[in-house]
C-alpha cells in the first residue's frame, strides 16, 4: 500500500470561469497575465479569441504547437506585442533577432553549447556552487533565514561568469540580483501601449523606472567587451577561449557587428541565467512541501557523491534530482509564453480530422503555463508530482506537451548547460542543507518575463549533518 501523502499543490491561479471585461484585460496583463486565463485555456486543444481587433489563436494541441514551431515553422514570425516588450532590453539578441542577423548570431554560439563543450562546464559549475553555499555554512549549526529567490539569482550568475566569461564581468556588484530583478519589474512588463500596439518610439510609461538600470546593464557590458579586447590585442595568449572570447573573434564584416554582440552578451548576463535561477528557487520550494520527494533526493545525492566524484556524471545518475526539477519546470515555466505570427495562411489538421485554419497575421500563443497544466494532456495537472518525469514514464509525455525550453529552431540554446548546472548546483545545495519553509513563506506566481515568486522566497537554511 502506497504510503505516500496526497501530493503538494503549490500556488497558482484558479482559471476564470467568467471572461474579462477589456479594463480587466488590461489591467490582469498589467499586474500579472498568469492570472488572465480561463477554464478554456486548461481544456481546450485550441481557442480563438480576438482583443481589440487583435485575432489570437490560443494553442494547447501538441500536433499544432509541433506544427507552428517545427514543421511550418518558416511561416511564423515572432508576435508583434512579444517584441515591442523585449527588444527594448535585448535589441537584435538572441531571443528577438530574427532573419538573417538570428541565423548569424546562432551559427556563432552554437559551438559552446554542445553537450560535449558543456560537460567541460561541470567541474567549474560544482566549484562555483560550493563557494556559494559558504554562506549558509556560515550561518552556523542552527541554520539562518535566506531569500531563495535571491540567492539563486546570485548562483547562476556566478556560474554563467565563471563558465562564459572566465570570470571576467567588469562593472557588476553586490547588487546584481536586486539590479535583475527591477530590469524584469520594470522593463520586462507589458505596458498598455504594447497591447495598441504603438509604435516602439512612444514612450512607455512603465518602463521609465527602468532605463537607469539598463544602462548599469549596458555599460556592464561594455566594460567587459572593451577590457577583453584589449587583452586581446595586447596578449593574445592570455585570452581565455570562453564564450566572450569566441563572440568577439566572430565580429567583422562577415562576421556579427559589435551591436549584436552587446546584445547578445546583454541577453546571457541578463536573462540568461535568470530562467535557471528561478526554476531552482521554486524546486527548493516545492522540495521543502514534499517531505517523501525530498528524502528520495537526498538519498540519491548522498548515494551518487559518495560514490562518483566526477559532476558530468551526475545528471545521468540522479534521476530523482533531474525529475524534481523538471517537474518545477513544469509547474513554473521559467518562460510561461512563447508568441509567434503567421506570415500566409495556413490549417493544421489534427490525426483525428478536425482542423483549424490559421489566417495571415493571427497570433499564436504557446503558453507552457497552461499547456503545462492541462488537464487533458496530464493526471493532476496542478500537483507536484515528480514521478512522472522518471525514465521509467517518461514516455508518456508528448514532445510537444512539455516545452520548458521550446522547441524548432529556436529552442533555448544553453537547455543542455540549464539541466548540468541546475542538477550539479541541486546536488551541493540539498547534498549540505535542508530548506524549509517558514509560516510567512507564501509566493505568488508573477509572470515578469520569467515566472517569478512574488514577494521573494524566504526560507530557513540549516546544515544537514
Amino acid at each position: 500500500m502506497d504510503a505516500r501523502p496526497e501530493p503538494f499543490v503549490p500556488p497558482a491561479p484558479i482559471p476564470r470561469t467568467v471572461p474579462p471585461s477589456v479594463f480587466e484585460i488590461i489591467t490582469t496583463v498589467m499586474r500579472n497575465p498568469l492570472e488572465l486565463w480561463g477554464e478554456p485555456s486548461y481544456s481546450e486543444p485550441w481557442i480563438h479569441t480576438r482583443f481589440l481587433n487583435e485575432r489570437t489563436l490560443i494553442a494547447n494541441d501538441p500536433g499544432l504547437i509541433r506544427h507552428v514551431l517545427v514543421d511550418n515553422a518558416s511561416n511564423y514570425r515572432m508576435a508583434v506585442i512579444r517584441q515591442l516588450v523585449l527588444r527594448p532590453i535585448l535589441n537584435d539578441g538572441l531571443l528577438t533577432a530574427e532573419g538573417e542577423v538570428w541565423k548569424r548570431s546562432r551559427k556563432a554560439m552554437a559551438p559552446v553549447f554542445t553537450p560535449r563543450h558543456a560537460r567541460g562546464f561541470a567541474e567549474q559549475m560544482l566549484d562555483r556552487s560550493e563557494n556559494f553555499v559558504d554562506r549558509y555554512r556560515s550561518a552556523g549549526p542552527e541554520g539562518g533565514i535566506f531569500d531563495l529567490s535571491h540567492d539563486m539569482t546570485e548562483l547562476t550568475f556566478d556560474i554563467l561568469s565563471e563558465t562564459l566569461f572566465s570570470n571576467d564581468v567588469h562593472g557588476s556588484d553586490a547588487g546584481f540580483a536586486q539590479d535583475v530583478d527591477r530590469l524584469l519589474s520594470t522593463m520586462g512588463r507589458v505596458d498598455p501601449l504594447d497591447l495598441l500596439k504603438a509604435p516602439s518610439w512612444v514612450p512607455r510609461v512603465m518602463r521609465v523606472a527602468g532605463r537607469r538600470v539598463m544602462a548599469k546593464f549596458r555599460s556592464i557590458v561594455r566594460q567587459t567587451m572593451e577590457a577583453r579586447l584589449a587583452q586581446m590585442k595586447a596578449d593574445p595568449h592570455s585570452v581565455p577561449e570562453d564564450f566572450l572570447t569566441l563572440l568577439l573573434r566572430q565580429m567583422g564584416p562577415d562576421g556579427l557587428s559589435e551591436q549584436e554582440i552587446e546584445d547578445n552578451l546583454i541577453t546571457f548576463i541578463g536573462a540568461g541565467h535568470e530562467t535557471t535561477a528561478r526554476a531552482l528557487a521554486w524546486t527548493l520550494y516545492c522540495l521543502a512541501n514534499s517531505p517523501a520527494e525530498r528524502l528520495e533526493v537526498e538519498a540519491e545525492i548522498d548515494r551518487v557523491t559518495a560514490s562518483e566524484p566526477d559532476p558530468v556524471k551526475w545528471l545521468d545518475q540522479m534521476p530523482w534530482t533531474r525529475a524534481v526539477f523538471e517537474e518545477t519546470m513544469r509547474l513554473y515555466p521559467p518562460a510561461p509564453s512563447i508568441n509567434r505570427r503567421a506570415v500566409k495562411d495556413d490549417v493544421y489538421t489534427a490525426p483525428d480530422g478536425t482542423s483549424v485554419d490559421i489566417p495571415k497575421d493571427v497570433t499564436v500563443l504557446i503558453m507552457p503555463w497552461t499547456l503545462h497544466r492541462h488537464r487533458k494532456l496530464w493526471s493532476n495537472p496542478r500537483a507536484f508530482v515528480p514521478q512522472r518525469f522518471l525514465p521509467e514514464n517518461r514516455g508518456e509525455i508528448d514532445r510537444f506537451q512539455y516545452l520548458p525550453f521550446g522547441a524548432g529552431p529556436r529552442i533555448c540554446i544553453g537547455a543542455t548547460f540549464a539541466l548540468q548546472e541546475a542538477v550539479i548546483a541541486l546536488a551541493v545545495l540539498l547534498g549540505g542543507f535542508r530548506f524549509d519553509v517558514l509560516p510567512e513563506t507564501s509566493p505568488w506566481p508573477v509572470q515578469k518575463l520569467t515566472t517569478q515568486p512574488g514577494g521573494g522566497l524566504r526560507m530557513r537554511v540549516t546544515p544537514r549533518g
